[in-house]
């Protein structure tokens, strides 16, 4: 009993260190892209030095390599695009419409593991873009003139991105693949992607990688706390918790990340009721999107959320 409620404190705790990732990086004075490559040094480093000390045996080989080379670059560019989206709106907006990533979920699962379309699915996506609509539209404007636009199609987009690797992952699993094995191996060509990512892009101004001691504290507790300390901690958790409950915990990080920016930025984070009523809306819906999955027993990758979550 002491274990049980140890290990789900522990995955609590889990969640809200990934509630942390917005906030902080939104903390950041700096790009990014250049967030994503510093995030990525701490969190490829922090993993490495523990697979070293519990003698884990990385396995690379060209099979292995082949399969996650390109879901890396995918990784990588959805962790640009989601900083992006919160620079650009706020964290409140960019986790909601990150929401928008079951819609995406349920068209991809289909098509990759060749099973018929559920209709609950598509309908609950339906109603998060619902949800969305009424978390941009700001009064008496049309939602195309939202301040927050930009930010909005970045994270949608991001969550587009987030739902194609985690489907991905979902089948590399199925095929007996290590959760552990495929994380590392994807976040390596995620940071090699942002090598050469941020040397086209600053090639003229590397000023733009040089971050103050503050940014790069925030960088290291993105990669060593909220990425490889987090994602440690859980695999070994989501052994001994039933999938409901995962899936049930891990739902609440949007929330978790919106409490935390709110009591950092009462002012910036302070929507209209408008966005309150569709946050409600992609809430309860993302809950009764793992209820439901729960219920029709469906069976649900350990590793894929795990991995989903550490590269939020």
């Amino acid at each position: 009993m002491i274990a049980k409620y140890k290990n789900l404190l522990l995955l609590h705790l889990t969640v809200v260190i990934f509630g942390l990732t917005g906030p902080i990086g939104k903390l950041i004075n700096g790009d990014e892209a250049a967030i994503v490559f510093y995030r990525l040094i701490f969190a490829v480093l922090g993993i490495f030095i523990y697979f070293k000390f519990t003698n884990y045996k990385i396995n690379f080989s060209k099979e292995a390599l082949k399969e996650t080379w390109y879901v890396g670059i995918i990784v990588g560019l959805h962790w640009i695009t989601f900083f992006g989206a919160i620079k650009l709106s706020n964290v409140s907006v960019a986790l909601i419409c990150f929401s928008s990533g079951a819609l995406f979920t349920s068209i991809l699962e289909p098509i990759y593991f060749k099973r018929k379309v559920v209709l609950y699915e598509i309908l609950l996506g339906l109603f998060i873009i619902a949800g969305i609509f009424y978390v941009c539209k700001e009064p008496g404007k049309p939602i195309f003139e939202s301040k927050y636009i930009s930010g909005i199609l970045m994270s949608i987009f991001s969550a587009f991105l987030s739902s194609w690797f985690t489907v991905i992952n979902g089948g590399l699993i199925k095929k007996g693949r290590r959760a552990k094995n495929i994380s590392f191996l994807e976040l390596s060509f995620a940071l090699i992607f942002l090598v050469f990512f941020v040397s086209g892009m600053y090639y003229d101004d590397l000023s733009k990688l040089s971050f103050s001691a503050i940014d790069l504290l925030y960088c290291a507790v993105l990669g060593l706390l909220c990425t490889s300390f987090a994602y440690i901690v859980s695999v070994d958790v989501m052994k001994e918790i039933s999938p409901y409950t995962v899936v049930m915990s891990v739902n609440l990080e949007p929330i978790y990340s919106i409490i935390i920016a709110t009591l950092l930025w009462p002012e910036s984070e302070k929507m209209s009721p408008t966005f309150y009523v569709g946050a409600g809306i992609i809430l309860v819906i993302i809950l009764l999107n793992g209820y439901f999955k729960m219920r029709s027993k469906k069976k649900l990758s350990l590793g894929a959320t795990v991995i989903e979550s550490t590269v939020l």
